[in-house]
């Protein structure tokens, strides 16, 4: 068998229902988790929410109150359907991601952490430069990428997946 036949594209309900369950997950888990971290800095999740806004609003969007909390988590979930929809697309010809899924749940959440620091991240209207942190940070930062976003994402492409070879 192929690589490209093994897992054949699901038809376009069925991978809106993978690509859904995929981002709804790790964006709802991701967001959960960060808005618990800024908490205990005592940010509250409307701040994380504007924080996220402000990658097209700038500074301004801290003073946009409710409405730029609501396109930040637009935008948060965006970003995770997004990348959902990247790692599905990309199983149905590289087939081992769904056979090593944890390996590849693990790489693509370093993957979407380089992604986000590297290019994202410089073009938003933060205007951030590209700067290494810390090393505890870093393996933070990543670790937090890989079980939040890279992992939920793998494993719900597999559950589908499972499911597909097995009809």
């Amino acid at each position: 068998m192929t690589a490209a036949s093994s897992y054949p594209a699901l038809g376009p309900v069925k991978a809106r229902r993978v690509i859904g369950w995929a981002g709804l997950i790790a964006g709802s888990v991701d967001i959960i988790v960060q808005a618990v971290l800024f908490g205990l800095k005592g940010k509250s999740p409307v701040y994380l929410l504007q924080v996220i806004a402000g990658g097209l609003l700038g500074m301004s969007s801290f003073q946009g109150g409710a409405a730029t909390a609501v396109l930040g988590a637009f935008f948060h979930f965006l970003i995770a359907f997004t990348a959902a929809a990247v790692f599905y697309a990309a199983s149905r010809k590289l087939t081992f991601l769904v056979r090593q899924f944890a390996l590849a749940g693990v790489l693509y959440g370093v993957i979407v952490y380089s992604f986000m620091n590297f290019v994202v991240l410089p073009m938003s209207a933060y205007h951030v430069k590209v700067a290494f942190p810390s090393t505890a940070v870093l393996t933070k930062d990543i670790a937090l990428h890989v079980l939040l976003i890279g992992l939920p994402i793998s494993l719900v492409v597999r559950k589908y997946s499972t499911k597909l070879k097995q009809s």
